[in-house]
């Protein structure tokens, strides 16, 4: 696999990205594959790079960069926000449609970790150039994901630290700084003990805006998966503490197109990287292939009564 260092803007801030090619490749354009980070996740995680091999191993070309404020890209580093992740996720695909080596009507995404997972749902539903997606141990909802992670008065309490800091940033321009992993999600046991992310841990910020988690509450790509008929693959693990099974289930059950989901059992969030990775690997490299696809003709069809649509592409 080849990778090579590459930029593009994203209103106005300079993003850093990686793209990764096969060893061997033919003057043909690839087919493409964009990746946004997973919660607090930086491209040069080594937990991204097998994926990244497989990928390539099947003919695409892969993009995966910081987010903004994120590593090497540009931006404010003291904020958290789900909303411009997905603007710089539109971004990236543009940024893919100028490359001579990029069959411009043949990408899709992959995500994986928490809003890494739910970006790549929010990614499928809001570009019409993106045609299929794979969202591994997504975040389904913002709001709830806050909650479950709180005991009840845990949670009334942060609500109301939410609304104190809200109400010191419009009479004093400043609210309260926090750390991501702490401040906004809760680290389970398991994610305190792991080193599988352990080569970038020490590189994301350590103090961001609290309002970041405003844009947290709001986070629903369940929301937007109700209007999908492109295909979705999604990838869950059984009696996850990280990031519930039912945001998975849920996404999975609003998808109106093709759709795929898998159920890792007997494992964890974080342990199931390694322990199903011969299994599952393979057939979510499969999903894109089939359904990453450049076409010469799309197909929509609805029933009369308007209640079911599908979506069918003529492949070249």
């Amino acid at each position: 696999m080849k990778t090579e260092r590459v930029q593009f803007y994203s209103d106005g801030s300079l993003i850093a990205g990686l793209w990764r090619t096969p060893d061997e490749q033919s003057d043909v354009p690839l087919r493409a594959i964009v990746q946004g980070p997973g919660w607090l996740g930086l491209k040069d995680a080594k937990l991204y790079v097998r994926y990244h091999e497989a990928l390539t191993a099947a003919g695409f070309g892969v993009l995966i960069f910081d987010y903004r404020g994120f590593g090497e890209s540009e931006g404010d580093r003291n904020l958290v926000s789900p909303v411009n992740q997905l603007r710089d996720l539109v971004n990236a695909v543009t940024y893919l449609t100028t490359r001579e080596d990029v069959q411009s009507d043949a990408i899709g995404t992959f995500g994986t970790g928490g809003t890494g997972g739910g970006n790549a749902v929010l990614l499928l539903a809001t570009d019409d150039r993106v045609r299929a997606a794979v969202s591994q141990v997504p975040v389904a909802d913002g709001r709830d994901w806050l909650h479950r992670m709180r005991q009840e008065h845990e949670w009334l309490s942060y609500l109301q630290e939410l609304d104190t800091d809200r109400r010191d940033r419009v009479l004093t321009g400043k609210g309260r700084l926090i750390h991501p992993r702490e401040g906004i999600m809760v680290p389970t046991p398991e994610r305190r003990a792991t080193t599988i992310k352990a080569d970038v841990d020490d590189l994301i910020p350590t103090s961001v805006s609290l309002r970041s988690a405003e844009e947290i509450l709001e986070y629903s790509p369940l929301k937007a998966a109700r209007s999908l008929t492109k295909p979705l693959m999604t990838i869950a693990v059984e009696g996850d503490a990280t990031t519930p099974t039912d945001h998975a289930i849920s996404l999975h059950e609003a998808a109106g197109g093709p759709k795929c989901l898998i159920m890792q059992r007997h494992t964890t969030h974080y342990a199931a990287y390694d322990r199903y990775w011969t299994t599952v690997t393979p057939r979510l490299v499969a999903w894109l292939d089939e359904h990453v696809q450049p076409s010469d003709v799309a197909v929509h069809s609805v029933a009369a009564d308007g209640a079911i649509s599908t979506y069918l592409e003529v492949s070249r």
